[in-house]
């Protein structure tokens, strides 16, 4: 595949252009290097047309053809992963070896959602009938992806979305469309004219997709404020919605624990991809018997890391991916200074671009800005604590509720822990992992629906009752009332 400057937007199978282009930034220059097609109403209208007509062929197709098609496009996400990572890293920020990483895994993604099966659910089998429930694709599915993993969280739509026979429109973030774009023109070859169209522009076009009537389906990661909105514009006609929302992820580490073996992947959890990661532990609660120590060990290791352009050879950290994001991150920065707390920083950044140091802040009030607030960059509040029930009822006092981890050589007791902790996902001993066959979902204001796995592929379906008489049998004329009219 070519991957020259020109970036074109795919429609019903072909190049469109919109009317004129919006500019894609690196972050790690703070200037414009490529420019994306700005869509037009027209477009988006045309792109939902596109995929209304190629809708009866493809939920048509026997689910084994559609996993083939999955598997065919898993394969030449990887036969360019190369490419695309290089243009992931000019675009988003981060460092190379990352960026292909997340390639890779969006290849894996799209190869082990095609192992999935939509179930067939017999409810009753008797004498006189038998009651199956199917699972009928929704439709024409809009999937509005962000900009911390621009790749691999729009393969977590796609690849349940098209599996469960519904076609798409795509709508990648105005700060990095140019890899979705990419995967738009790839994905030719594979997919039938209408079944994937993607679209690009500026902030006006989310709420022309999300209020569009020929939609049926949004599935939106970003953050909550906007999932709001989403769902207010969805509620019109009833759209079907998943939203996977933000998070102030905490991590509670007990007493008992080694800081030597802990310290790295504590470390790493927190400010992977510049802590630009909804599930990135996010407020550190230690024991008081071994907060000294894992804080010094933590500060060490921002002392020694790199950040810089993930372009260059050794960088370990890119800059925050864009300048709104940028100036919101050092606005809660300045703030904890001049309250007066500790900040704890990293290594020198580079000034040019949109750079932040890894900043740690020693033991905050709970009620400071960077404890209850989602900082999305690189800032980690650590957190004292003696009382395990207060350090939980501190954890979950927050309106968020996406993931958290414990850290105990004692499992049971971190079960135990893991167990009242309010969120959708806890790890033990580990973080940020995540798999094609587990839900993945948002307790409070981080989300609504589920991601991944059946229940996150049943999200993209309508159940179906039918009702099948057995031969001979006499069935039941009267019926429980579905409800009061």
């Amino acid at each position: 595949m070519d991957f020259d400057s020109r970036y074109v937007m795919t429609i019903d199978g072909a190049d469109a252009m919109g009317e004129g282009t919006i500019d894609v930034i690196n972050p790690a220059t703070g200037q414009p290097f490529a420019a994306a097609p700005r869509a037009t109403a027209a477009d988006v209208d045309a792109a939902v047309a596109a995929a209304r007509r190629a809708l009866p062929a493809w939920r048509g197709l026997a689910m084994a053809e559609r996993k083939a098609k999955l598997v065919e496009m898993g394969n030449a996400i990887a036969a360019n992963a190369a490419e695309l990572a290089a243009l992931f890293t000019r675009e988003q920020g981060r460092p190379l070896a990352m960026a292909l990483g997340e390639i890779k895994q969006s290849a894996y993604w799209l190869k082990a959602t095609a192992k999935l099966d939509l179930p067939v659910d017999v409810t009753e089998d008797g004498d006189t009938r038998r009651v199956e429930v199917h699972h009928e694709p929704l439709g024409v599915v809009a999937a509005i992806v962000p900009w911390n993993f621009p790749v691999l969280l729009a393969i977590w739509k796609i690849a349940p979305a098209l599996l469960a026979g519904n076609t798409m429109v795509v709508k990648p973030s105005p700060f990095t469309p140019l890899c979705t774009l990419k995967l738009g023109e790839l994905f030719r070859d594979i997919l039938p004219a209408g079944v994937l169209n993607v679209v690009s522009g500026g902030d006006e076009l989310g709420p022309l997709i999300t209020a569009h009537p020929g939609i049926d389906k949004i599935s939106f990661t970003g953050s909550t404020a906007t999932g709001k909105k989403v769902m207010e514009s969805a509620a019109r006609d009833l759209k079907r919605i998943t939203l996977e929302l933000g998070g102030n992820d905490a991590a509670i580490v007990l007493p008992d624990c080694d800081v030597d073996e802990i310290a790295t992947q504590i470390f790493f959890g927190a400010f992977y991809n510049s802590a630009q990661v909804c599930i990135a532990t996010k407020r550190l609660y230690i024991h008081e018997d071994i907060y000294d120590a894992l804080r010094n060990r933590l500060h060490e290791m921002a002392q020694r890391s790199v950040v810089g352009d993930g372009a260059a050879e050794g960088t370990t950290f890119g800059p925050i991916q864009n300048e709104p994001q940028y100036r919101r991150v050092l606005a809660l920065m300045e703030e904890a200074r001049a309250n007066g707390l500790t900040l704890l920083q990293g290594s020198d950044v580079p000034q040019r671009g949109y750079f932040v140091p890894l900043t740690l802040v020693d033991n905050p009030p709970e009620d400071s800005g960077v404890v209850q607030e989602e900082a999305f960059g690189p800032i980690l509040p650590l957190l004292r604590f003696s009382d395990l029930d207060e350090v939980i009822d501190r954890a979950n006092a927050s309106e968020y509720g996406l993931a958290g981890a414990v850290w105990s050589k004692d499992i049971d007791a971190a079960i135990a822990v893991a167990r009242r902790v309010e969120t959708g996902t806890v790890w033990i001993n580990q973080n940020m992992q995540s798999t094609p066959f587990t839900p993945f979902a948002g307790f409070k204001q981080s989300g609504f629906g589920v991601e991944n796995g059946l229940p996150g592929l049943l999200e993209f379906t309508q159940p179906k009752a039918i009702y099948i008489p057995k031969a001979g049998a006499q069935v039941p004329s009267m019926v429980a009332p579905a409800g009061n009219r």
